[in-house]
């Protein structure tokens, strides 16, 4: 089924202007969520709004929205009043500058769409995409939606555009009262940990390669419960003993790291061999002289 578009938008820069159109990115659907159910009946429990200071039942009509400016105290708003307070949406990407994309931080991402070419687009896209990736920057804008302004970072991913929604300054916490460790490196614990580090050393990310285990798991119990089996616990896994020597512990995960490489070796020898003789049954298939039809002249 091809992926439905979730918006539309025309990014700006200069004169030239982009239609596109927004696609999510990732499944929400991913998460497993459970309902609030009345156990004695089996029915779905609705939510309630309670009064905190007369312990009753507040229907909708009687509820109203208040921003708290000073302990307890607040300032109410009718639901018109919010309204017009609301950012109006403009559907406008306005890029402001062009940065090189490894400046922005990645503590900064939020969110990710990927943008695809709106109608009589095609060659604005086209052309913002070579651009970017000729001077290897990415383009900062702002946009309105859903009565919020975003910062908006757009780049390329391939022949795509992406547009990756960042969090404001203001938003991200400082990481300067974050406690650091003030202790000197040994030359040999350094030399161990980059062995260490080379043994699982990869040049590619592959996603494909991981898997949410305890989704998965979930999802079995839950198959498991509507047949009408009862959900088991797993018995707790012993606490691994503490090492305290670090030279001990980078030792050992270098020598489980090699008995692990070294099991893997004959099955990669196997793999190896039937690829090459697979290989080397092509070619002599490829070398023989084709028989005739025995209709041919």
């Amino acid at each position: 089924m091809a992926p439905r578009s979730i918006a539309s938008a025309t990014i700006s820069f200069g004169l030239v202007s982009v239609p596109v159109n927004l696609f999510s990115s990732s499944e929400s659907s991913a998460t497993i969520s459970f309902n609030m159910i009345h156990t004695k009946c089996g029915s779905r429990l609705k939510q309630q709004y309670i009064c905190g200071k007369e312990g009753t039942i507040v229907e909708k009509d009687e509820i109203s929205k208040g921003y708290e400016f000073a302990k307890d105290q607040y300032v109410l708003f009718t639901a018109e009043e919010v309204k017009a307070l609301d950012e109006k949406a403009t559907n406008a990407i306005d890029i402001a500058e062009f940065v090189p994309l490894a400046a922005v931080d990645r503590i900064y991402l939020e969110k990710v769409y990927y943008l695809g070419a709106g109608k009589g687009g095609e060659r604005a896209y086209r052309l913002l995409v070579a651009a970017l990736e000729a001077t290897g920057r990415a383009a900062l804008g702002q946009y309105s939606a859903r009565g919020k302004q975003y910062l908006a970072l757009i780049r390329t991913m391939g022949d795509l555009l992406v547009l990756e929604q960042l969090h404001y300054q203001g938003e991200i916490r400082s990481s300067s009262e974050v406690p650091r460790p003030e202790v000197p490196v040994k030359e040999a614990e350094l030399n161990l940990a980059r062995q260490l580090i080379e043994q699982s050393a990869v040049e590619e990310f592959r996603p494909e390669s991981y898997h949410d285990q305890v989704r998965e798991r979930i999802l079995e119990e839950i198959e498991r419960k509507v047949n009408g089996q009862e959900i088991s616990t797993a018995p707790p896994e012993a606490p691994q003993t503490k090492v305290i020597d670090l030279m001990d512990a980078l030792k050992a995960s270098l020598a489980k790291r090699g008995a692990t490489a070294e099991a893997k070796k004959p099955a990669q020898r196997v793999a190896a061999a039937s690829e090459k003789e697979s290989e080397r049954d092509e070619k002599e298939a490829a070398a023989k002289p084709k028989k005739k039809a025995s209709g041919a002249r």
